[in-house]
């Protein structure tokens, strides 16, 4: 007996004592772990006065912004409780915590069970309150839902800090905008406005008994949504029985539920009397894509305006304090055009489109879309409006006869269309030779007016070497248009990268007298408290004049001519841009290959651009050019946009006179704009000569010697001259055509000084060479 009594006493001695060391285990973990517990009252930011809300310039509701986890866009589009379906509310209490309002974010039963299976080595589940879930999902999201003592012992005591200083009611709220509802495409479909936008096209107030507990049963794990609802359906069968037991709806309304012929996006269910079901087929497995789930409307347009407010704000004000109000410059009937016009467009197989519309006036953009409408379905992410960067084709070439408009050109002016030759050592064969699109030279002189209306290629690159690249590229970088380094006279065809949105801003100076304005796409920010953040009209005023009101009307006079000088069937390639009852003026272009079709336009309310190609590069079938597919697309957004608008001209400036253009035949009627002498100072582009211009040869012209060309060489080395060469040393020489790599510059000149790229390489690094014969056209 004594020593059944030690041995009792023994055993009890070595229980406290592991008593005691895991007593004092747990307390130094549990300090430990406490220590780095998360601020709980960042759930404040699920508030919905933290949302940041974007409108439209009317002042509608154009959404939310989407914030990010990870890679994921996440649509969180926040409701309050009452905007939520009692049936809701009630099947997720009833399926994830059926004594919600019973515990303190902890349930001692669910805790037991968890004990008691682990007791058993089974698996561990349903033990978390929906307190825990929250806790869980926001602010231990770093965890990554790991099942460690530390993660479990924090949500613990998170969840109890959130019930004392949260009602219920919040928490359910909160609840029910963060938990995760599968994969919604181009979003990740978070929260209780996703859900039933994204399963049945409603408003969580609209959910019907049915469809929230089916709802509720995807829960635990939503993919169960797209290969199994026959399976899904008993599950739905047991949490109405138990919604009956808990007391949230009769028996009468459970059996009503039951029977109801639930249509889940994307299935084709049949079901008997007694709500069985005879077959369900899933016939679309992208149905449960949002059309817009996190911003209602124009999902491109809204990721340049969250672009702008991350870069000027941050991300903490955006998504984080957030409850800003953004105000924008969309105009949704604008928007509404863009987007019918897209849908109905007609494009080549295996293509994408972009279009864009903005007030020339203010560099507002109104409407824009980034890809190829179809339906109602979501587009792929990327922007081309905004982010495409696409060869521009000849829809440069207004540039640059405006340019030499500026520089005292006119119109009436006459350059060959014939062949021409330029020396490029760089080039194959040691010389850059553009031609006409397919080779349709005509062999002739002509206006820059005619040369314009048939987008002809060799009078375009005679114009440019007779101003100089100096000139025109300055002006495309007022237009911010930047050349590509390298690139030469190939950039007046069309060598030259940009996107719609840039380029449509690039043409609106025909429109408002010269002024370029960078574009725009909010106009007023408030804070949380209303407090004015940002606000458009108290900015400093990005806009500079490119061009006197004058050489910009002679400008728009020619695109206007583009449009209306000559019809299809006389070589004109914008017929299909006229607007009954409107004057418009605009401007085709084609890169080579070809890889791009734009067509970009003004009229006297906006400025537009419409670019279509395939989305990942490359050429297209060779015979497409852009005159057939880009200006209906342009036409027919600009329709939408202008309907109910009153009629009205282009502001003539005072300073023009007009003439009658010299040629018969199509131009019989035409009147072409001339600059009033009186207004000569109005061109006043200064020629900003290229260091050494690029000589060529008239190989049409008779006595011309075809196989040599003209040179400046520097007579100390013999090779072709620099920018460092003496005036006193330079001589003229004719060499053959084969012997100019021969007189390429000395690559180390002296003296030692960073040298200038060559102008006589007139190779362009972008690829397009006009000496191809599908050289750009229009």
């Amino acid at each position: 007996m004594v020593v059944v009594g030690r041995l009792f006493r023994l055993l009890l001695a070595l229980v406290l004592a592991a008593v005691f060391v895991v007593a004092g285990l747990a307390a130094l973990y549990s300090v430990r772990w406490s220590r780095n517990l998360p601020d709980y009252r960042a759930l404040d930011s699920l508030t919905l006065g933290a949302v940041t809300r974007v409108y439209a310039r009317d002042g509608t509701t154009l959404g939310t912004l989407v914030p990010k986890l990870g890679d994921a866009s996440v649509s969180r589009t926040l409701v309050q409780l009452d905007e939520i379906s009692p049936y809701m509310i009630a099947a997720i209490v009833s399926n994830e915590d059926r004594r919600f309002f019973e515990h303190y974010g902890l349930d001692p039963y669910g805790i037991a069970r968890q004990f008691r299976r682990l007791s058993q080595k089974e698996d561990l589940q349903g033990g978390s309150t929906l307190t825990n879930q929250l806790v869980k999902n926001t602010l231990l999201e770093n965890y990554q839902s790991a099942r460690t003592p530390e993660r479990k012992f924090k949500e613990w005591l998170l969840s109890v800090q959130v019930e004392r200083n949260f009602t219920k009611e919040e928490i359910l709220q909160d609840y029910l905008n963060i938990i995760y509802w599968g994969d919604g495409g181009p979003v990740e479909l978070y929260g209780i406005y996703s859900a039933a936008q994204a399963y049945f096209g409603k408003t969580p107030k609209q959910l019907t008994l049915a469809e929230s507990a089916y709802l509720t049963t995807l829960v635990p794990g939503p993919g169960k949504y797209y290969p199994r609802y026959a399976e899904q359906r008993l599950f739905m069968k047991t949490l109405l029985a138990r919604m009956v037991e808990d007391g949230w709806v009769t028996q009468a309304q459970a059996d009503a539920a039951w029977a109801e012929k639930l249509q889940p996006r994307g299935w084709k269910v049949s079901y008997d009397a007694s709500g069985g079901i005879k077959a369900a087929r899933l016939v679309d497995r992208s149905a449960t894509y949002l059309k817009a789930v996190t911003s209602a409307r124009a999902p491109h347009f809204m990721q340049q305006v969250e672009q702008e407010l991350v870069r000027r704000f941050g991300r903490d004000k955006v998504y984080g304090s957030g409850g800003l109000k953004v105000y924008t410059t969309l105009d949704p009937q604008v928007q509404s055009a863009v987007e019918n016009a897209s849908r109905t467009a007609r494009v080549p197989a295996g293509t994408t489109l972009a279009a864009v519309v903005s007030d020339p006036y203010t560099g507002d953009v109104l409407g824009m879309v980034g890809q190829k409408l179809v339906g109602n379905a979501p587009p792929a992410d990327w922007n081309n409006a905004a982010q495409g960067q696409r060869q521009i084709g000849s829809t440069i070439k207004p540039l640059l006869y405006t340019t030499a408009l500026s520089t005292g050109a006119t119109q009436l002016d006459r350059y060959d269309d014939s062949p021409i030759s330029f020396p490029c050592p760089s080039c194959e064969g040691g010389k850059y030779e553009p031609k006409d699109f397919e080779g349709e030279m005509t062999g002739r002189t002509m206006t820059l007016r005619e040369a314009l209306d048939r987008s002809l290629n060799l009078p375009t690159v005679r114009l440019a070497d007779k101003i100089g690249l100096q000139t025109f590229f300055g002006k495309l970088r007022e237009l911010n248009l930047p050349p590509n380094d390298g690139t030469g006279l190939a950039a007046a065809l069309g060598a030259v990268e940009t996107t719609p949105v840039k380029l449509a801003a690039a043409y609106a100076p025909f429109v408002n007298g010269g002024t370029y304005r960078t574009p725009r796409y909010i106009t007023r920010v408030t804070g949380a408290r209303g407090e004015l953040l940002y606000d458009s009209a108290g900015q400093q005023n990005t806009a500079h004049r490119v061009w006197s009101p004058q050489v910009a009307w002679l400008g728009l006079d020619m695109i206007k001519g583009v449009v209306y000088d000559l019809g299809t069937r006389q070589g004109g390639f914008s017929e299909p841009a006229r607007i009954d009852g409107w004057t418009v003026g605009g401007k085709t272009g084609t890169s080579t290959g070809p890889k791009d079709l734009w067509f970009v336009g003004v009229n006297p309310y906006y400025v537009g651009a419409v670019w279509i190609g395939r989305q990942q590069g490359g050429s297209m079938p060779t015979n497409l050019y852009s005159g057939v597919w880009a200006p209906p697309v342009w036409h027919d957004m600009m329709v939408g946009a202008l309907r109910g608008k009153a009629v009205r001209n282009f502001a003539e400036p005072p300073g023009i006179t007009y003439s009658a253009h010299p040629d018969r035949g199509p131009y019989t009627r035409v009147k072409v704009a001339l600059l009033d002498p009186r207004y000569s100072a109005a061109a006043d582009t200064a020629v900003d000569q290229d260091p050494q211009t690029p000589q060529y040869r008239e190989a049409s012209l008779p006595g011309a010697i075809p196989d040599t060309v003209l040179i400046n060489l520097d007579q100390r080395t013999s090779r072709i001259a620099t920018e460092f060469t003496p005036p006193d040393q330079i001589v003229q020489r004719r060499v053959p055509v084969e012997q100019l790599p021969a007189f390429a510059p000395d690559p180390n000149p002296q003296p030692l000084q960073e040298q200038k790229p060559d102008p006589a390489a007139l190779k362009s690094s972008s690829g397009i060479t006009d000496g191809v014969p599908n050289a750009p056209k229009n």
